[in-house]
């Protein structure tokens, strides 16, 4: 199986403050891979260095085998990595379509006309579950279909990698549900993914691998279950024993 992201030796400092120390890791063509971690581990700025918000201080990231430590943020998109984030960010003045089709403009292969965007985005919102809502405005959406049109619009980039930031959060257990069965089509559909996650029910039914990060370093990684029963892992972020945490 090709490796589609490699780090090695990442640092980012803030002041006196070391953010990310030395992780290792790496992601392979079709995996999903869980972050997991307590807050203020690093999850999120370890995902704002691939997605080329942050520089790296010290380390390597390379994408598809191209080094894009320091790479902007629209470079890193050009080249098919792309996010989603915890509080969700749509247009809101715009329909849902029009948000996705505004993604279609750029990524890794934008559409050629505004027809073939439409056509494109009007796909990727009946993929989603969207379709029947696209002529509605993206302000007047409830939670779980700003999550949807947050996944359409990094989707509407064509990504081969794509980052999901606590897509979870906020969601019932059914709505939970939908979105972990939304996931595993999105990789079925051929983009890797690295997800952040709390809910330890999606991590475990969703990754292929996990990694735990504790303050700013990995502390675990492997197989799900392996690493929520790992003992490092449960005093440093589960604080349960395993069956709890499975639960």
């Amino acid at each position: 199986m090709a490796t589609l992201l490699e780090a090695q030796g990442l640092y980012k400092f803030f002041g006196g403050l070391t953010a990310i120390k030395g992780v290792d890791f790496h992601l392979n063509e079709g995996e999903i891979l869980g972050l997991i971690g307590p807050n203020g581990s690093g999850k999120t700025t370890l995902f704002n260095l691939i997605a080329g918000v942050f520089r790296p201080d010290r380390g390597s990231i390379r994408f598809g085998g191209r080094d894009i430590a320091g790479a902007g943020c629209a470079d890193v998109c050009q080249m098919g990595l792309a996010r989603t984030f915890q509080i969700t960010r749509p247009f809101p003045l715009l329909s849902v379509l029009d948000n996705v089709k505004l993604g279609r403009a750029y990524g890794s292969k934008p559409a050629r006309t505004l027809s073939l965007a439409e056509t494109e985005a009007i796909e990727i919102l009946d993929f989603i579950g969207l379709g029947t809502k696209r002529s509605t405005g993206a302000g007047r959406l409830g939670l779980i279909d700003r999550k949807r049109l947050e996944l359409g619009k990094a989707l509407a980039t064509k990504p081969k990698l794509l980052l999901l930031d606590e897509i979870m959060a906020g969601l019932n257990p059914t709505e939970m549900e939908a979105a972990s069965n939304l996931v595993i089509r999105i990789r079925d559909a051929g983009v890797s993914i690295i997800i952040i996650e709390h809910m330890m029910r999606a991590i475990l039914k969703l990754s292929d691998r996990v990694m735990v990060l504790n303050t700013g370093e990995k502390i675990a990684e492997g197989l799900p279950g392996d690493v929520i029963a790992d003992k490092q892992v449960i005093e440093a972020y589960l604080g349960v024993d395993t069956h709890d945490a499975q639960s």
